[in-house]
């Protein structure tokens, strides 16, 4: 595994998944087109060549990138896409706006990352929780290099446990205006938050270290 671990992406099929909120009892199903999907979280390594910033407090090139808002990890997007010639998928003013025409990186939904981390399975994981993920349980407290437990039936690695994922959703809530969209659970978290249906809202300028994020882009139409 090279330093950048995280920018190469897999195709992930089209289908459809259920999401929940479990304080509304709210539930909806969701299309998801084919996308592409990094299997590994952004690694330190990557993100430093290609911001040329080190925010993560616990340090190590292929440990998943922590300590970054959901305003950072939208413009490592546009930045590396800009780096790669490829169309910029977010607009950057007062407000974020997604280009969904384009074909540079983005943050996945929330839709798409719960239909990818479950890969086709029905349960509440994809395998047996230490055997795919870095948790409370068995992390010595700390996150680990990516890639280092059992990818899903798809290929995707860490998508639970080792460190939270900022999606490009907003926390539908009127007492969380603004709040995105975490999933996935990290090092610190105990079984019971390392599940695929998962839900946590975070402020988008909120940085601790078991947040990170992973990287989407979306298919060419036809």
């Amino acid at each position: 595994m090279n330093a950048n671990a995280g920018t190469t992406l897999l195709e992930v099929p089209p289908g459809r998944v259920t999401l929940a909120d479990r304080r509304t009892q709210r539930a909806w199903d969701v299309e998801v087109a084919a996308f592409r999907l990094s299997p590994f979280p952004v690694t330190q390594a990557c993100y430093a060549a290609v911001t040329g910033l080190s925010p993560s407090t616990a340090r190590g090139g292929l440990r998943p990138v922590e300590g970054v808002s959901w305003p950072d990890a939208v413009r490592f997007c546009n930045a590396l896409s800009e780096r790669e010639g490829l169309t910029l998928a977010y607009r950057i003013g007062a407000d974020v706006e997604w280009d969904r025409t384009a074909d540079g990186y983005r943050l996945p939904t929330e839709a798409e990352w719960e239909y990818a981390c479950r890969a086709g399975t029905t349960g509440a994981r994809y395998g047996p929780l230490d055997e795919i993920a870095w948790y409370r349980g068995n992390s010595g407290e700390r996150s680990h290099d990516v890639g280092g437990k059992r990818a899903n039936d798809w290929g995707l690695h860490d998508l639970l446990g080792n460190v939270w994922e900022w999606c490009w959703d907003a926390f539908a809530a009127a007492d969380h205006p603004g709040y995105r969209v975490l999933r996935g659970g990290g090092w610190s978290d105990e079984h019971w938050s390392c599940r695929a249906s998962v839900r946590r809202r975070s402020h988008p300028d909120f940085r601790i270290d078991d947040v990170g994020f992973r990287i989407a882009r979306t298919m060419p139409s036809g």
